[in-house]
């Protein structure tokens, strides 16, 4: 491949090339080329990157928050149901001679 200095503007025959599209791999004059990305590129290849971008792109954000809300409603609805099973499954003799009995008042 020829140097840099040898070649020619893509679109001016009589100017010498100052840089190369990194997108097309054409070799363009100063006037060509803009600075996008911290990299020069050529005006053609520089609309077709800023009409992609502009282009709006679906966004499931909305979706993945309903679905992270409804299984975090899953498991606290899991986990309170856990332990209501267990606070059920503690035998009545553990609760004998406490306060919330009842009559507890009219043993004094």
């Amino acid at each position: 491949m020829p140097a840099l200095t040898a070649q020619r503007c893509f679109n001016h025959d009589s100017r010498e090339a100052a840089a190369r599209c990194p997108e097309c791999g054409r070799f363009y004059c100063r006037e060509c080329v803009a600075e996008h990305d911290d990299r020069l590129v050529c005006t053609l290849c520089l609309a077709k990157l800023t009409n992609a971008a502009a282009k709006p792109k679906r966004n499931f954000a909305g979706v993945g928050r309903v679905a992270l809300c409804t299984l975090g409603l899953l498991v606290a609805w899991f986990f309170f149901d856990l332990v209501g099973e267990g606070l059920l499954s503690i035998p009545s003799a553990f609760h004998e001679g406490t306060l919330w009995q009842p009559g507890w008042l009219d043993k004094e």
